[in-house]
């Protein structure tokens, strides 16, 4: 399979992350729209939009970390590692990608289990069992695992990100 054949199937994947992004928040926007109609138009107060909003969000922030916001969109506190040279900044991107890939890897076996045991309780008012709601985040941490084990293997094999950014502009804007 090319590259570009890699890229399109990625982008094509991205695009429908974000259309289940887009999905969960008109529904989060939606069950807190009914909520105020029931209960300051109708005089009926309901629970369940309530639910279904803390639920959509849930979804909405664990699968946009996992699979919608790429690694350079992610807001960072990062003078020392943009300061840093670019060995340097590879050591530090290799290091915090391994504690972060040892921290998942070692509480994913937990993570399951608890999730699993949720199953014996449910939302008050959909009745939506809790292992099927926090399910997401399984998904969120495997996702993780995935994408640090990707940097760490790019960043080896590569060198850090910011260099080959810099480079690249060093090169197109002919200074």
């Amino acid at each position: 399979m090319t590259s570009s054949r890699t890229s399109a199937i990625a982008d094509w994947l991205r695009r429908r992350a974000e259309n289940v992004a887009v999905i969960l928040l008109a529904t989060m926007f939606l069950a807190f729209i009914a909520q105020i109609v029931f209960r300051y138009v109708l005089n009926w107060p309901i629970g369940w939009p309530s639910e279904v909003t803390v639920a959509s969000w849930l979804w909405l922030v664990l699968w946009g970390a996992a699979f919608v916001v790429r690694e350079d969109e992610e807001i960072r506190f990062d003078l020392v590692y943009g300061s840093a040279p670019g060995m340097i900044r590879s050591v530090m991107t290799i290091v915090s990608g391994l504690a972060l890939l040892v921290l998942y890897v070692v509480s994913l076996p937990a993570v399951v289990d608890y999730v699993t045991f949720m199953k014996v309780e449910s939302t008050t008012y959909l009745k939506i069992r809790l292992d099927w709601l926090y399910s997401i985040y399984v998904l969120f941490a495997v996702a993780i695992i995935v994408r640090y084990v990707w940097i760490v293997i790019d960043t080896l094999r590569r060198g850090d990100r910011l260099t080959r950014e810099r480079e690249r502009e060093a090169e197109t804007s002919g200074l």
